[in-house]
């Protein structure tokens, strides 16, 4: 077999999913969705942002979120509705090593923006006198700009590690999207270190947060049951259950891609699951949160209210 080292060409080849009409239908499906993921998110950080009962900690931190998403689904959605539709499929070297970067920044940040939105419930219910104190402003702008600064560095190197690997015979990546694990498919050398710099890495980014997630929410139960009053029980619950739904769909799937053992046959099945965690759960975000969240429902109903007074031109 002919060796062929990446200084040979300059781009990847990304297969996606073939069939005759599926990139018709796939783009039409990812349009939806994609505009979905905008419109609900933007919507989520419109109230946050301009409704006065929604500036608290807990919806300072959705806001961050519901614009996470945002950044987090453009970093892939874009180039795969231009593939679906002018079937160029190549994706430069820089490229994809900058879509990887990125998706590795917001998702670590969405994993620690997760465990910040645990302890903001953890000290609301277990520390309800302190809890303006504890969750300051200041408290609040660091968690959340630390959860971005300190992605940064880390994965410099973790992207380095991979794009320095000789990249033999096939440019061919079998995903929708540059990713990790079928990347380092491609890889002609030794990827041991690749392998310890991905767990490592999963470990800081995905296991210590959820860890923290799990700790919270265990103290957090405990408080519960021990309240008296049963609606007081239920109401508690109800803010909490959202965020568990969100932590639960996002670090199941994003689990099995990282940390499962690779193999060919798994590559259609993490396909799947990656596409589940870098879009659908972006698109299910504003739904659960808005569904099961009455602050957030009664600020929507007043937004959509408001909207339909200026169209009819009727004083509200």
């Amino acid at each position: 077999m002919i060796q062929e080292n990446h200084t040979a060409f300059s781009d990847f080849i990304l297969l996606g999913y073939s069939g005759k009409y599926l990139p018709g239908l796939l783009f039409l499906v990812f349009l939806l969705i994609y505009v979905g993921i905008v419109i609900g998110n933007g919507l989520i950080i419109y109230i946050t942002v301009t409704d006065y009962a929604l500036h608290t900690p807990m919806y300072f931190f959705l806001k961050n979120l519901s614009f996470l998403e945002i950044c987090y689904t453009s970093v892939t959605l874009p180039k795969m509705l231009v593939g679906f539709v002018t079937e160029i499929k190549s994706i430069s070297f820089i490229g994809c090593a900058a879509q990887i970067y990125f998706l590795l920044i917001l998702g670590g940040a969405e994993c620690f923006l997760l465990a910040a939105m645990a302890y903001d419930r953890y000290v609301a219910i277990c520390n309800p006198l302190r809890y303006k104190l504890i969750m300051s402003k200041q408290l609040c702008f660091c968690l959340v700009t630390g959860s971005l600064t300190v992605n940064m560095p880390v994965h410099v190197g973790q992207v380095y590690l991979i794009f320095t690997l000789p990249f033999c015979g096939s440019r061919e990546i079998n995903h929708l999207f540059c990713d990790i694990p079928p990347l380092l498919e491609l890889a002609c050398a030794d990827i041991y270190m690749n392998n310890v710099a991905v767990f490592a890495a999963a470990t800081f980014f995905v296991i210590t947060p959820f860890s923290f997630i799990i700790a919270s929410y265990v103290k957090i139960i405990s408080t519960i049951l021990k309240m008296s009053s049963r609606e007081g029980r239920k109401k508690v619950f109800s803010t909490c259950s959202s965020h568990l739904i969100v932590v639960s769909l996002f670090y199941g799937s994003a689990t099995i891609v990282y940390l499962s053992p690779r193999s060919k046959e798994r590559l259609d099945v993490n396909k799947l699951l990656s596409l589940f965690y870098t879009i659908l759960i972006p698109m299910f975000n504003p739904i659960i949160y808005s569904l099961r969240n009455a602050e957030v429902k009664v600020s929507l109903r007043k937004l959509f209210s408001r909207k339909m007074c200026s169209l009819k031109r009727v004083g509200c």
